[in-house]
């Protein structure tokens, strides 16, 4: 089963993907690379795609670290594994040989790395997340480690991209209360008298003033490429159960 996963030329010296849902041991809905633990698919299946995605990064599944994910702001510093999961949607380590990772299926995946001081994290960023401030409490983060902001590159992966992300006012008016500047986030569709989100660029615009080294967004859309990954709003317009969640990574 050959996994596939997208990778930055701007993480340099890190072992780190966006892992597709390309190869994988799952069937029906989940086929591929489904690593939801907490999805309907078997577990025994699930187990075994992580260990997956883990030997191709060139270590092993207990050595995986992940985070009960909560839409939060919260970021926290993994010098171990743990042994139980904390809820919090990013992870920062300076500690050798941890698989930091985070689940996606149309939220962001973004990896950090500073390369000059050996600091990286990883944040899973829906809307709210990144509206709230993951982004910047996961850059305060690796600075609490020794990172410095001149030097971390950070790369948005696969999500939903703008032509997918139909909202509606309500959404709207909660990005134009937080500032009224995040209308240029958003367009209008006359027709179907709804918004259409740009989620990556939000997130750039935010990783910019944070004045980071460098960023970027690999240009990969969730919904629109059900060959390669999984998305939950594709998953719900289908009027399916459940969805694969895909898993991205990074390791010192």
């Amino acid at each position: 089963m050959t996994l596939t996963s997208i990778k930055s030329s701007l993480i340099k010296n890190f072992k780190h993907g966006f892992f597709t849902r390309q190869g994988g041991a799952s069937k029906g809905i989940y086929k591929g690379l489904n690593c939801g633990l907490g999805s309907s698919d078997d577990a025994k299946l699930v187990m075994c795609n992580r260990s997956l995605v883990a030997q191709n990064m060139g270590t092993s599944v207990n050595n995986v670290v992940s985070v009960h994910q909560i839409h939060s702001i919260e970021a926290v510093v993994c010098q171990k594994k743990f042994k139980i999961a904390p809820k919090a949607d990013a992870l920062v380590t300076n500690t050798p040989g941890l698989l930091l990772s985070v689940l996606t299926a149309d939220c962001q995946p973004i990896i950090f790395a500073d390369q000059k001081n050996n600091v990286v994290g990883i944040a899973h960023a829906g809307w709210r997340g990144a509206l709230n401030g993951i982004l910047p409490s996961t850059i305060n983060k690796m600075e609490f480690l020794g990172a410095e902001r001149e030097q971390i590159s950070a790369v948005i992966g696969p999500c939903i991209s703008k032509t997918a992300y139909e909202v509606g006012s309500e959404f709207f008016e909660n990005f134009i209360d937080a500032d009224e500047q995040n209308k240029s986030f958003f367009s209008f569709n006359s027709d179907t008298k709804k918004y259409h989100f740009d989620l990556p660029s939000f997130s750039l615009n935010i990783l910019k003033d944070a004045k980071i080294s460098s960023v970027e967004w690999t240009g990969h859309c969730t919904y629109s490429d059900p060959q390669n990954f999984f998305s939950y709003r594709r998953s719900c317009n289908n009027q399916e159960p459940d969805y694969g969640r895909l898993m991205s990574a990074i390791m010192i």
